[in-house]
């Protein structure tokens, strides 16, 4: 039977309309952008990661050319901390007590980067210049820096007054129950990690512009987000003002990956500057500002066991994971580790878990959302542990993994971690990927490798996450007087595609060119509230909006065009910008029916959908390494995955998302990390100590879909933002720790899996021998 593709709608190949402006430099990013008057602001930061300070004369600093403001602590005393928004409760009932984050910092700094005073000049070089001016006496004191040894005995507290770095505790699961799994348990296999901390790197830093704007009695305030609302929102509140005085814009933006949806104290430097000096006031991070103080990621260290049978069945699963945090609680920074541990029995029909998760304090960046937000590491701890119990009963990988996965019959499917999944096929997707990637025929490939001195290890992961989370978005659409469409929603593409996807399921309503659908987002005067975009929901959710708006605004343009012809809606058709009489020629196009239109309201249509549950999607990643012994350097040879994302919105931007993933995924694996010296310098704060997975780390990505539709979501969409970086890490690491097995024996090694670690492993393990 043939497949016929479609033009527009749910899964049309549509090329990405955002394209042509950005490649050929006609992108507006926030630092493109500077208004009549700016000046330009500079935060000085603090060069010790745990310190009493003292700030001395500013007169010479205020003296400096061009310079036209500083501001300390005792200049934004008035503006409240930034506040985490994630508060989780502990066994006891209890909720921790918080640390904030001051706008600028009093008397005390608690990491290398902590912001103590903002200077305004004309140019940022003069602000710079003016900021060595500043005198700052620091009383350095001994950091807290490990995440392992953060609750150590003797270690030093970064908020000496709470008595421990230990920021919240939280339990997940039945410890008796899982207590009575270990007891009858044949065999238990054990394993200890550290899922290493990543800065989140995206191309364009963060940059923002205020403008106080006394004719409006507001604030104006442009800057590269995930979402306008929530910044309007919690800037309202640090300056303790009704959100209707600011408006908060965003225009392009050069990757999130969620560290761009959350609040910074320099947004709140450049308002209280430019309200106080009546000019615009914009402010540009350079790279190592990004290093040093944009939220990081990931940064667990995990104590996991697995009871099983002499069968290979699991029994249970117990978690100890340390959380680091940072020096603060960052906005959404506890929910991160809490939101992971909902999925830590991952794909597998484990019946009891006993997980504790401690978040602790360190001097360090304060840790939050990084691409997938917890969904991720706890793919990386299920996947290592069921690949360690395999050996450990000398189980062919696979094996152990059909053994104990969740079975069709047993969907809908609660875990122990209080997930519901709706429908899920893993042993479907697992063989085919395993069938595409030729897993039968590895071992012919293994011994062609070793005639070339290299060793080969083959990994895989399968995964589920949760995604698209409860909620709505919106979408509401205009017909112009140009008789093109324009649609706002309330989420904010940082590279994604919206502009084309969402335009793809209003054109199929319409059936209008896509060329002729404009998306509007990032504008608190447009739309009232708006979700903004992460955990994979803007998809799922708006284009289910766009869709039904579509169809609101179609039924009202048909009823027009009835009205004008002499005729009954239901004879109406649309196509290619007008309305048509079925059967004759007798047409208005779009232009001449928004000029028709006697109410303004007619030519609006209106969609929301409230997706219930999250949806969750799943697949398998296989990756295939070599590896020289002589230099210990890891090559990705083959990548296949095969996901279950329940149905394709556009094939192009869905690959893109996947491909994008992966990078990140094995950049986590291979090669990025994020090092603090026991000083609580950060050491890795450049591109020429922090290695970032480049083009050539990455084979030819074999990728398809088996897509089994979400029965929580209107479409059948299960989402896809972030699946590639929840299989890819613990598949590539896999695939390492199996070539490292297979020719000396090694089970297990950190990541990164950089040359240097690798090199030594072997080096150990041939000297062990």
């Amino acid at each position: 039977m043939t497949v016929l593709t479609p033009k527009f709608g749910m899964g049309a190949s549509v090329l990405r309309k955002e394209d042509e402006s950005l490649i050929t430099g006609k992108g507006r990013y926030t630092d493109d952008i500077t208004p009549p008057g700016t000046l330009h602001g500079f935060v000085l930061r603090s060069p010790v990661a745990k310190a009493r300070f003292s700030v001395g004369s500013l007169e010479a600093a205020r003296a400096a050319p061009g310079v036209h403001l500083i501001l300390t602590a005792a200049d934004t005393a008035h503006l409240a901390d930034l506040k985490t928004e994630a508060s989780p409760k502990q066994p006891d009932g209890t909720t921790p007590p918080t640390r904030d984050i001051p706008i600028l910092c009093r008397d005390e700094v608690r990491y290398v980067g902590d912001a103590v005073a903002f200077i305004v000049a004309e140019t940022r070089t003069a602000a710079q210049d003016a900021a060595e001016l500043i005198e700052v006496e620091y009383e350095s004191e001994e950091p807290a820096v490990a995440t392992a040894t953060a609750l150590d005995e003797g270690v030093p507290l970064v908020w000496p007054e709470l008595g421990t770095n230990q920021a919240f505790l939280y339990h997940l699961g039945d410890k008796a129950r899982t207590d009575a799994a270990f007891a009858e348990a044949d065999r238990v296999v054990k394993i200890s990690f550290v899922n290493n901390r990543l800065v989140a790197n995206y191309m364009e830093t963060r940059s923002a512009i205020a403008e106080w704007r006394p004719d409006e009695d507001r604030f104006v305030l442009t800057t590269g987000t995930q979402g306008v609302h929530s910044m309007q929102r919690i800037l309202a509140g640090v300056f303790g003002m009704p959100p209707s005085k600011l408006r908060v814009l965003t225009y392009d933006v050069g990757g999130g990956f969620g560290t761009k949806a959350f609040v910074y104290r320099e947004y709140a430097l450049v308002m209280e500057a430019s309200k106080r000096l009546g000019r615009p006031v914009k402010w540009t991070s350079d790279r190592n500002e990004h290093f040093l103080t944009d939220s990081q990621g990931r940064d667990n260290y995990v104590t996991a066991e697995m009871a099983l049978d002499g069968s290979g069945k699991f029994l249970g699963l117990r978690i100890e994971l340390l959380a680091n945090m940072g020096a603060y609680l960052h906005q959404f920074g506890p929910y991160i580790p809490i939101g992971g541990a909902s999925m830590a029995t991952g794909v597998y029909d484990i019946q009891a878990l006993d997980m504790t998760v401690k978040g602790v304090y360190t001097n360090t960046c304060p840790v939050d959302a990084y691409r997938g937000a917890g969904r991720p590491e706890a793919a990386f701890l299920i996947e290592k542990l069921v690949d360690a119990c395999a050996r450990e009963l000398g189980l062919p990988y696979e094996e152990m993994r059909r053994r104990n996965f969740i079975k069709p019959e047993q969907f809908p499917y609660k875990t122990p971690g209080g997930r519901v999944y709706d429908i899920c096929e893993l042993d479907g997707h697992m063989t085919l990927a395993m069938e595409r990637a030729g897993w039968a025929s590895f071992e012919a490939r293994l011994e062609e490798a070793k005639s070339r001195g290299r060793i080969r290890g083959i990994g895989m992961a399968t995964y589920v996450e949760a995604c698209a989370f409860p909620g709505s978005e919106p979408a509401y659409l205009t017909l112009n007087g140009d008789g093109t469409v324009t649609l706002a929603i309330g989420t904010q593409s940082n590279g994604q595609g919206h502009a084309t996807a969402y335009a793809q399921f209003v054109a199929e309503k319409l059936n209008l060119d896509v060329a002729k659908i404009h998306v509007h987002q990032g504008d608190t005067d447009v739309l009232a509230s708006g979700g903004g975009t992460g955990g994979s929901r803007s998809i799922p959710i708006g284009a289910v909006s766009a869709a039904r708006a579509g169809e609101d605004l179609a039924e009202k343009i048909k009823k027009i065009a009835a009205d004008e012809m002499e005729a009954s809606p239901a004879d109406i058709e649309l196509a290619e910008g007008v309305a048509r009489i079925v059967g004759t020629d007798r047409a208005m196009d779009f232009a001449t029916i928004a000029k028709a239109a006697q109410n303004p309201a007619d030519l609006k249509g209106f969609g929301d959908f409230e997706q219930p549950e999250p949806t969750f999607p799943n697949g398998t990643h296989i990756c295939e390494v070599e590896i020289d012994p002589a230099t210990g350097k890891t090559d990705i040879v083959a990548y296949t995955v095969v996901d279950d994302f329940g149905a394709t919105a556009n094939p192009i931007l869905l690959e893109g998302q996947v491909h994008g993933g992966i990078a990140q995924g094995a950049g986590q694996a291979l090669t990025e990390d994020t090092i603090y010296s026991e000083d609580g310098q950060l050491v890795t704060a450049t591109f020429m100590d922090y290695s970032m997975p480049r083009a050539d780390i990455l084979p030819l990505i074999q990728f398809e879909t088996r897509n089994v539709p979400s029965s929580t979501n209107a479409f059948g969409m299960k989402g896809a933002g972030e699946a590639g970086t929840v299989g890819s890490t613990p598949a590539v690491l896999n695939a390492v720790t199996d070539a490292l097995y297979r020719a000396y024996g090694i089970k297990h090694i950190e990541m990164p899996t950089t040359p240097a670690r690798v090199w030594q492993a072997i080096a150990e393990a041939q000297g062990a021998r």
